[in-house]
């Protein structure tokens, strides 16, 4: 069921890049703050990582919200599998969860 072009870019997306963030802006220069806030996190966890902007494209826009049933962007995906918005990622982040997930899946980070 290969109809929908952006999903087929989505997907391509989430299974080419081990870690994959759907946000407003760049991870150099994010156009939100909650964008920001991921992007920090991933940057303080030193997970490389592919940002979508999300902007750039009124498809992509929308087309991850309907992909992954989730209304809101950012949006972070780990080895394809959605983990989820700004919130649960800092709240992962300051559990300690989300280093967890990331060896648990194989992700490269800089904490030990």
């Amino acid at each position: 069921m290969s109809e929908n072009p952006v999903f087929d870019q989505i997907r391509s997306d989430i299974s080419a890049n081990d870690v994959v963030l759907y946000m407003k802006g760049t991870p150099v220069f994010p156009q939100c703050g909650f964008s920001a806030a991921v992007v920090e996190v991933l940057s303080r966890s030193g997970v490389k990582f592919k940002g979508v902007d999300v902007l750039t494209d009124p498809g992509v826009r929308e087309g991850i919200k309907q992909f992954s049933s989730w209304p809101t962007i950012p949006q972070l995906y780990v080895k394809g599998e959605f983990v989820g918005g700004c919130d649960i990622i800092r709240e992962m982040f300051a559990s300690g969860e989300l280093t967890e997930l990331f060896q648990q899946k194989g992700v490269a980070t800089a904490v030990a």
